[in-house]
């Protein structure tokens, strides 16, 4: 590969690095990931309250289903948001495109904490919900990208799965800070308030935490100039067509499993289950604590057994413990079963999550790396993640609910086939010299 003379001095910037230092920029580049992932996430665990304020009373499924169509679309328009984010960090640094998804990703948050309801402005109230959402899942295409690319550079050689870990620290912990929100706002307001006006208030706090993704701008160290020839394009990336079907198989069944035990669990708990919304919430708010923690560790055991074995174990355990879990949390009984098996499937989840972004960072040239790590990620995850809700409840509408365990089992089972063929990523090198 070509490089500028100011790709290579960035290069040596980055390998003179002490640990300290790079522990730094990783928290930095990571802190963007956690409001991102907020923003986004506050959408998923207030649409129970929210739901009847944007459609037409009815049948509360019902309701629950035009709202994941909703947010199945912010999914949808999740490739376009990692093509062009993917092309601006591979063109323009990894830093500007981080902080530019963050921001776009605030202002959908802060149109949904500002939108009038159905009752008052009638079908502009959905309307202007999905373009929320649009812009939001424009955001969020680009933030894992360039995300995952800056965490694998920036990070230690022979370390790097501990470091790029953070990756999924600050996602997991926007989720976590969603849910929290939510339980203290149910502690503090109650259902009915949280009903009328209360869930607005996890949307303007996610706006005003994209504003503040500024104060982290100056602590991030550019990893690349971009300039290359051929940085960014499609043209480019076609030249890898193994590394983007590995991407793609795997990240279809990482977002269909990771969406299906985390955003719909807590609807799945209280929808069908039968807990109380403050027992679902507790349940998923220490479940993804210990999801979260488990991240780094687990990050740092692939930097002794590897990416490709973390992801067997999960695209295994997944094939085989996805039905028998999902037909167990169906008939939980209390908040105690319930939290055992949705730790059981974030424990087999964190293998694939800790690993995720660096493994696909690890398969792409620098070139093409946020482009490559993005646009492969999206258009699974789109397909899969974005759609995993809505599937769930038509199935539960149709009366045979049982039957998506099966499909993410499905899923998992071809991703393994796809894991087995894949090379062991070089964890040794530095990521800005590849």
């Amino acid at each position: 590969m070509s490089v500028t003379l100011s790709e290579s001095a960035l290069a040596d910037n980055i390998q003179a690095l002490d640990r300290r230092s790079r522990l730094r920029a990783s928290i930095a580049g990571s802190a963007g990931n956690l409001i991102e992932w907020y923003d986004f996430y506050a959408y998923a665990y207030t649409a129970l309250y929210f739901a009847a304020y944007f459609f037409p009373s009815g049948d509360r499924t019902a309701q629950l289903i035009n709202v994941a169509a909703i947010y199945a679309a912010g999914f949808l328009v999740r490739p376009i948001g990692a093509w062009y984010f993917g092309r601006f960090a591979d063109r323009r640094g990894r830093r500007a495109a981080l902080v530019t998804s963050v921001l776009l990703m605030g202002g959908g948050s802060l149109l949904i904490a500002l939108l009038p309801g159905y009752t008052t402005i009638g079908v502009a109230a959905p309307v202007l919900l999905l373009i929320a959402r649009l812009m939001q899942g424009f955001s969020s295409g680009g933030q894992y990208g360039a995300a995952a690319s800056y965490l694998s550079e920036v990070a230690e050689p022979g370390r790097r799965g501990f470091f790029a870990s953070f990756q999924f620290v600050t996602l997991i912990g926007g989720q976590l800070s969603a849910l929290l929100v939510l339980g203290l706002l149910q502690w503090l307001l109650g259902e009915e308030a949280l009903r009328a006006w209360g869930w607005r208030i996890p949307f303007a706090i996610g706006a005003a935490a994209a504003a503040s993704i500024l104060l982290f701008k100056n602590h991030m160290h550019e990893t690349v100039s971009g300039g290359a020839r051929g940085a960014g394009s499609l043209r480019a990336l076609a030249r890898h067509p193994r590394a983007m079907l590995t991407v793609m198989t795997l990240s279809a069944a990482g977002a269909l499993a990771l969406y299906s035990f985390t955003t719909y669990m807590q609807k799945y708990l209280v929808n069908t289950a039968g807990l109380a919304g403050t027992a679902a919430s507790s349940v998923m708010i220490v479940a993804t604590l210990g999801f979260m923690l488990l991240q780094p560790v687990i990050g740092a055991l692939s930097d002794r057994i590897g990416r490709r074995t973390c992801l067997l174990l999960f695209t295994g355990g997944m094939a085989l413990a996805a039905p028998p879990l999902y037909s167990a949390l169906a008939s939980a009984s209390s908040v105690y079963e319930a939290f055992a098996l949705v730790a059981c499937a974030l424990f087999i989840m964190s293998f694939y999550t800790s690993v995720s972004g660096l493994f696909k960072a690890e398969l792409f040239p620098t070139e093409v790396r946020a482009l490559g790590v993005g646009l492969g990620h999206a258009i699974a995850s789109a397909l899969f993640g974005g759609t995993a809700e809505f599937i769930a409840l038509q199935l539960k509408q149709a009366g045979v609910e049982w039957v998506f365990g099966w499909y993410i089992a499905a899923v998992c089972a071809a991703a393994f086939a796809v894991s087995l063929t894949m090379r062991e990523p070089s964890a040794s090198v530095h990521m800005a010299d590849q």
